[in-house]
């Protein structure tokens, strides 16, 4: 096992902060909750107030202390993560983090991201140190002492269009190009299910999570929404009106198909700076040259600048970007680095975002 004390000397977080996150910890497992609680202690900004094994005492827990964060397995026997989002959301204003080990036909996941859960992350399963170093939980739980928890509570009152939408004159745009990360499951979902019912243009969404999770996120949108949803797949032709959902054992590229003239889908292993597996980047930057000035751009809330890169691309290329405005994004970073860059030509709110997007059609 490796030396925590070590490790945290190593990132330089031995000088204790006068402010500290107080984070709540639920998990069954003894073993998890030695190795999640020894990463959390790696920080001194962080502090680990209570620690729970079942989601019943858990919840009592996070009501008593009143935490800045709660962290919850999801699979728990009796009262699991669900429960927990369930039992607290309603009664205290703190952003829940969901520790997962689901099988990716398990839909839990977003069933408690709907509910208003702040995000997902997998367990860590390789516990050397290097590994443990790039586990993103740190970085999540002091995001998630940041955000605006009314913008979690309002996913479950988002609205949906059943109607159709007049185009009455040739479209100015080809494709439009999603990506996300942080929050951007709720945020997809608003956007998808606002969407005109007989778009005539394709949809390509880049959503940062766990791969295993991706073709159950795709599901799950297909069921909600009105126009047809499914992961993209090497060699597909691009149909209008279908929203398409980056998979995550590569990145996702389009390209020209040179027998038939007609863009379609690619994979490649090339690594990106911000992020991979999908790359938000990846597939804007091919955007940009396959479509240029035909294509609409959007960045929604997120951690980190996966999308900077490819949003100015498309923007030199006469391509639309857009921004998440700050106040409706969960997390204010891939939208903030995208309009600091200069690459952003307009920055709209979530729930705006589906109109002025037909308003630019």
């Amino acid at each position: 096992m490796i030396s925590w004390w070590k490790l945290s000397r190593k990132l330089n977080l031995l000088v204790m902060p006068t402010n500290r996150i107080r984070t709540v910890l639920i998990d069954d497992s003894a073993f998890m909750r030695k190795v999640i609680g020894d990463i959390i202690r790696t920080d001194e900004s962080i502090e680990l107030v209570g620690i729970a094994n079942d989601g019943k005492r858990g919840s009592e827990m996070a009501l008593e202390l009143n935490p800045d964060v709660l962290i919850t397995d999801m699979v728990m026997p009796d009262y699991d993560g669900l429960y927990v989002v369930n039992s607290v959301i309603e009664k205290l204003a703190v952003p829940i983090i969901l520790l997962s080990s689901l099988e990716k036909t398990d839909s839990r996941i977003f069933d408690a991201l709907q509910q208003g859960a702040f995000e997902f992350i997998d367990k860590p399963t390789n516990l050397d140190e290097v590994h443990i170093r790039d586990y993103r939980l740190l970085e999540l739980i002091k995001e998630a002492s940041r955000a605006d928890i009314s913008l979690l509570k309002a996913r479950q009152l988002a609205q949906k269009n059943s109607h159709d939408h007049s185009f009455d004159h040739a479209l100015n745009y080809e494709i439009i190009v999603i990506g996300a990360s942080t929050g951007g499951p709720g945020a997809v979902e608003s956007i998808i299910n606002n969407l005109p019912t007989n778009l005539k243009i394709p949809v390509v969404v880049v959503q940062h999570m766990p791969p295993r999770f991706l073709e159950t996120f795709a599901q799950r949108l297909h069921e909600q929404s009105k126009l047809p949803v499914h992961l993209a797949c090497k060699g597909e032709s691009l149909k209008g009106g279908t929203i398409y959902i980056a998979p995550g054992e590569a990145n996702l590229r389009i390209e020209t198909n040179i027998a038939t003239n007609a863009p379609m889908f690619t994979l490649t292993e090339k690594k990106y700076v911000e992020f991979n597996y999908p790359s938000v980047d990846c597939l804007f930057e091919s955007v940009a040259l396959t479509y240029g000035k035909t294509s609409i751009a959007v960045i929604l809330t997120g951690m980190g600048r996966d999308g900077v890169v490819g949003l100015t691309k498309i923007k030199e290329k006469g391509g639309f970007t857009i921004a998440q405005d700050e106040d409706s994004s969960v997390v204010y970073g891939m939208p903030k680095a995208a309009k600091e860059s200069g690459a952003v030509r307009r920055v709209v709110s979530l729930k705006e975002i589906p109109g002025f997007i037909v308003s630019c059609l």
